[in-house]
């Protein structure tokens, strides 16, 4: 894993949140993505180095929605860059992590993505992100 690539906020209210992380960061956000697959709107902070993610439900069923509906708005998840998201993939694997999703699906912000199952991470819902080139 290269670094840290973004920290995954879950939030009920996108609009009110950017205006909060904005007030925080003292920027606007670069952009608003909506990931149908996945029942989420998110919407990107560069923070140096690395950025946040906030992520609004954008149905009762999806992730997000369960993830607010039984521990509230909070931190979801950190993501990882990875500059070879299938070698990763089972390097962790073979290393006794449960992978999510082994082959990597579209995930916002240019991303191919890989979830591991926060059972095997210490309770942190870990994600890989690969850039699309």
């Amino acid at each position: 894993m290269d670094k840290i690539e973004h920290i995954g906020i879950a939030v009920k209210n996108l609009e009110e949140s950017n205006k909060l992380f904005a007030s925080l960061f003292g920027k606007t956000h670069y952009k608003v993505e909506e990931v149908a697959s996945e029942g989420v709107k998110t919407s990107f902070f560069n923070t140096g180095p690395n950025k946040i993610e906030l992520l609004q439900a954008t149905n009762v069923d999806s992730p997000i929605a369960k993830f607010i509906e039984k521990k509230g708005e909070g931190i979801h998840h950190i993501a990882f860059a990875v500059s070879d998201i299938k070698t990763e993939i089972k390097r962790l694997k073979n290393e006794g992590f449960v992978v999510l999703n082994e082959e990597p699906k579209k995930g916002a912000d240019n991303k191919l993505v890989a979830f591991l199952h926060p059972k095997t991470t210490n309770g942190v819902l870990i994600e890989l992100c690969q850039e699309i080139n």
